[in-house]
């Protein structure tokens, strides 16, 4: 068994879901980065009610402690770059075009409870010998549907600018495999999509893998059918 260590986040990428979280296929719907700063995921979770029976002398006769249900992670990103394509998909709100068609900045009118995304974090493996014919192995996250997208408070000055972009996970999506190739599916490290769907209730799966991220770009890429 395997000890892996994080060293450090490398690459996200975002795909845009409709309204029941199927991946939507299409040249302008996949976005991948590196510009960003950190990606926490907190616990949303309720703790129950704890059933507590005391005697009238003070003694407890019986406890039984509450079972939490777990609602999902709420989700807090901060980036660095300021993409009208990368707040199109986090967000659904429009881009603005310029004279050639080109996404040159984003209105904030509303958040899109009726939108989502799906979420990749590729985090670099420190210490881990590699596979034969492996360029390296990463910590896989895949949290396959976030909705509620918001765009936090800006405040523009003399030091660095970051956005803050929050949300929540739901289950019950489409993902399925997914339409990418993110794990090796035989020994020599064959690219291919997850071998098992996530199950109707999860939220999010973490796995080893030797399969590299996408490059970064600044515009969008394709999402494959």
């Amino acid at each position: 068994m395997s000890c892996p260590l994080i060293a450090n986040a490398d690459v996200m990428r975002v795909t845009r879901l409709d309204q029941c979280g199927n991946p939507i296929p299409g040249d302008d719907n996949g976005y991948v980065f590196d510009c960003f700063a950190s990606l926490a995921m907190n616990n949303n979770s309720d703790d129950g009610e704890d059933i507590e029976y005391k005697a009238a002398n003070g003694r407890v006769c019986g406890y039984k402690k509450g079972c939490p249900t777990f609602r999902g992670f709420d989700l807090e990103l901060n980036v660095f770059s300021v993409s009208p394509e990368l707040i199109e998909i986090l967000t659904g709100n429009p881009v603005v075009l310029g004279y050639d068609g080109a996404p040159i900045g984003f209105d904030t009118c509303s958040v899109k409870c009726d939108t989502g995304f799906g979420l990749e974090l590729w985090a670099e493996v420190l210490g881990e010998a590699c596979a034969e014919g492996a360029t390296g192995q990463w910590i896989y996250f895949l949290l396959p549907w976030v909705s509620n997208g918001l765009l936090g408070d800006l405040e523009i000055g003399s030091e660095a600018v970051t956005l803050q972009i929050t949300g929540s996970t739901k289950t019950g999506g489409n993902w399925g495999v997914g339409p990418y190739d993110v794990m090796p599916t035989d020994a020599t490290g064959t690219p291919g999509p997850l071998l098992t769907p996530l199950e109707a209730n999860c939220h999010r799966r973490t796995f080893i893998t030797t399969t590299p991220p996408p490059a970064p770009s600044c515009d969008y890429v394709p999402v494959p059918a």
